[in-house]
């Protein structure tokens, strides 16, 4: 059997084409109701003037900041996606795997003042990816993430481990994708071993819904 990451990045590979049509088209009503407007301005509202979108996927985030006059950079680890961030005018992406960027090993810049991972913290130990990217950070800068809500992905088994996302409700041919469920507090953990503090926490959510559609976390480098 095929190590869970080695198949999520297979997933990407396969999925790549679907999911820019899937963003650029605005078929996820969770995104397009909540998700994307709770990321842009939980961005905005820190003011950065310069940002790496972490997982940029086609570079959505990236187009907005610098409608904004922000300095956006992205780094994703499928090619595909990449190469249709940068055709649609997102700039500089870098292509690099998530075991280069954990291990220091590709330049993607550095002195940020925000570092965002929308949805794109999938890997089992994302430890040594938080910690290198907190040496990316300009004094003051701060990491944002936003991720499935625990308590709302949970499903009635709330506690650390894989699980598979099947695509079901998404028109098209796609291929299972695997990403590690972790609770809140695994989260605010790993955050601590990397060197962060949280500084604050929202559960965006639609008014005409009772559950949360992600959890966003603020943390700042440990002083």
């Amino acid at each position: 059997m095929p190590a869970p990451e080695s198949t999520l990045l297979d997933s990407w590979h396969h999925n790549a084409r679907a999911w820019i049509d899937a963003i650029r088209t605005g078929s996820i009503e969770s995104r397009l109701k909540v998700t994307d407007q709770a990321i842009l301005l939980a961005v905005l509202g820190r003011q950065p003037e310069r940002v790496l979108d972490l997982g940029c996927g086609e570079g959505w985030l990236l187009r907005a900041l610098a409608d904004r006059g922000i300095e956006a950079v992205g780094v994703d680890g499928d090619a595909t996606l990449v190469e249709a961030a940068r055709a649609a005018g997102a700039a500089p992406v870098h292509l690099a795997s998530y075991e280069h960027l954990a291990d220091t090993q590709v330049d993607i810049g550095r002195d940020y003042n925000l570092i965002c991972a929308n949805f794109a913290l999938l890997h089992q130990d994302i430890i040594p990816l938080l910690a290198a990217m907190n040496s990316l950070l300009a004094p003051g800068g701060a990491l944002l993430i936003q991720t499935p809500h625990p308590w709302a992905a949970a499903a009635g088994d709330y506690q650390d481990g894989w699980r598979e996302e099947t695509f079901s409700a998404f028109e098209g041919q796609w291929q299972p994708m695997p990403w590690y469920f972790r609770t809140l507090s695994s989260w605010l953990n790993a955050l601590d071993m990397a060197g962060f503090t949280l500084a604050a926490l929202q559960e965006p959510q639609h008014p005409q819904s009772p559950v949360p559609q992600s959890l966003l976390l603020v943390a700042e480098p440990r002083l």
